[in-house]
């Protein structure tokens, strides 16, 4: 090829380069080091088909992160965290319904585990007992941030511990209905030491389960239902026969009965969880402050969204929200 005709190339290929309009660089938001701090910790009593669900939305928890990392009253403390899905209504702008569960965080400041315990309410038993997490495979496990995933578990000096549930979602098909319950039905447990029993609220509801066929499933509250009128109901919606009156009757005392009864053998079981416990645990638990997060967005029918102290009947009321 002639020199003349290989420079006309060169430079036309030359030209070509500097008249192409630059490309866009691709751009990837950097992943934030907590950023799936939320989603890690269990949201304790939520039914599992309802999980994914949770998670559909790209819910905001910066607020959380915030409070955590260099700058945050969390910074550099040892916390505790577990999550859960508060229910809540909201009515968008067409007048519709909507019921989620929006995804709450809690997170415990002390400088040891608050609880091995969870509480249990079956709904076919009036009582509510205490069993550690280990029987519902559950337990406190170190927070690994994303930017120490690389390194071994036992070389990271995390201060964050996450409340985690290690049943596989694909066996519970393969479970007793009661089984499966007793996750839904989950609530983390603790008992803070000079808490009046007072501040615990009793329940006065049993749920009654009576045996035929079908069963009959009710909810009564021995305080503010008439068992007459209340029986009478039930015969009026043809859910309970005349012939069965009595019986029925006798099987929703004698449940109210059991309720009373679990509700006294859990007042003496904390009792005696704070009388066997140790004086320098007892002023840990004494010292120890308690945070509620919520997401810091929503869906767009969402943005009323209702925010409180309350946690559960154990842990009471957090000592601030965000």
């Amino acid at each position: 090829m002639r020199k003349g005709a290989m420079r006309e190339r060169n430079t036309s290929e030359e030209d070509d380069v500097r008249n192409k309009p630059p490309q866009e660089e691709e751009y990837f938001e950097e992943k934030r080091n907590l950023e799936d701090l939320w989603k890690v910790a269990f949201p304790v009593g939520t039914e599992f088909e309802h999980l994914d669900a949770l998670y559909r939305f790209n819910w905001d928890f910066k607020n959380l992160e915030e409070a955590l990392e260099e700058g945050g009253f969390l910074h550099e403390r040892k916390v505790y965290v577990f999550g859960f899905a508060e229910p809540q209504h909201f009515v968008d702008d067409k007048e519709q319904e909507h019921l989620i569960n929006v995804p709450t965080v809690v997170v415990i400041d002390s400088t040891i585990e608050p609880s091995n315990k969870v509480a249990i309410a079956s709904i076919q038993s009036a009582r509510e007992e205490t069993i550690t997490m280990k029987e519902m495979r559950m337990g406190w496990f170190p927070y690994i941030p994303l930017q120490e995933r690389d390194k071994q578990v036992e070389r990271t000096n995390s201060r964050i511990f996450t409340l985690c549930c290690n049943q596989r979602r694909a066996a519970l098909r393969n479970m007793k209905v009661e089984r499966v319950k007793k996750f839904e039905y989950c609530l983390p447990y603790f008992f803070k030491p000079g808490r009046e029993e007072d501040e615990i609220p009793q329940s006065t509801v049993v749920d009654v389960l009576f045996p035929s066929d079908p069963p009959v499933y009710c909810v009564f509250d021995w305080e503010l239902d008439n068992l007459e009128e209340f029986t009478n109901q039930r015969i009026e919606e043809e859910v309970l026969s005349v012939e069965q009156k009595d019986e029925f009757k006798e099987f929703v005392k004698e449940s109210v009965r059991a309720a009373r009864r679990a509700n006294r053998e859990a007042r003496d079981a904390r009792r005696r969880e704070v009388e066997e416990m140790s004086q320098e645990t007892r002023q840990v638990f004494e010292n120890m402050k308690v945070y509620k997060f919520y997401p810091q967005n929503s869906p767009d029918f969402a943005r009323n969204m209702q925010k409180n102290r309350f946690i559960n009947r154990y842990y009471g009321n957090a000592h601030q929200f965000l």
